[in-house]
């Protein structure tokens, strides 16, 4: 049986005086369940961002996907033939700027009556996936989990050593958008770290695999990732290994 879900959309008060909306799935049913930050792809929270948020509220956690963009384009959504539409926002965007967001909408859910102490994680995607790996520096999560996270190896690779969390990281062999190169600085920097990491290269997937609206979806990869992801989270996050990784 599907589990029944309740969403909703709020208004966070970020650190900086802005105001930025989010999109929230939670389980129906009142207890305690883990937090996740869902973290958008650079075209918005869209239907496939918020369908991803809701697939997960349907595995038993509080989610919220915070509008990473709302200081340029609140609400902002686009579709994935016009790039040219989102580099200004994405341009636009800064470390700090993130860090505040994700802090905002991490607070949301700590203080959210429905979600247990001490569990939450993250998960995002292509550029949601470079800000999963920075929420795990920057936040005191249980996991976090990177879909093709570009821009990682470019930008962050210092805040490898500040990770909390053990993370999960996924890429596509066929993506032309982040070389092996990149790849594999990311993971040198985590074993250079010492930090717990999982690496999950799938060689006939594309960037974009994960998202049935693009023409780089891919049914089994993301069948696969999705298993996996749901593996990690009941490790780290529901399981005896949460309180260990704990933040």
């Amino acid at each position: 049986m599907t589990a029944k879900i309740a969403t909703q959309k709020v208004s966070l008060n970020v650190s900086d005086g802005t105001s930025m909306n989010a999109y929230v799935a939670r389980p129906a049913e009142p207890g305690k369940y883990p937090g996740m930050l869902v973290l958008q792809e650079a075209f918005g929270v869209n239907a496939h961002i918020r369908d991803v948020t809701e697939r997960i509220a349907r595995e038993g956690y509080v989610a919220i996907a915070p509008e990473l963009f709302h200081r340029t384009a609140p609400g902002f959504e686009s579709g994935y033939d016009n790039f040219p539409a989102v580099m200004p926002h994405m341009q636009a965007l800064t470390e700090e700027g993130q860090v505040a967001d994700m802090r905002a909408a991490y607070d949301w859910l700590r203080a959210h009556d429905q979600v247990a102490a001490g569990r939450v994680a993250s998960i995002g995607f292509c550029m949601g996936g470079r800000a999963s790996y920075l929420a795990d520096a920057a936040l005191p999560l249980q996991a976090s989990i990177s879909f093709y996270g570009g821009g990682i190896a470019q930008q962050y690779l210092h805040r490898a050593a500040d990770l909390h969390a053990p993370i999960l990281l996924f890429w596509g062999g066929l993506d032309q958008h982040i070389s092996a190169e990149h790849r594999h600085a990311v993971v040198d920097a985590l074993t250079k770290a010492k930090k717990q990491f999982v690496n999950v290269l799938v060689s006939y997937a594309d960037h974009g695999f994960f998202c049935d609206a693009r023409a780089s979806y891919h049914d089994a990869a993301a069948g696969l990732a999705w298993a996996l992801t749901k593996q990690f989270l009941d490790t780290y996050v529901k399981g005896s290994a949460a309180k260990a990784t704990a933040g």
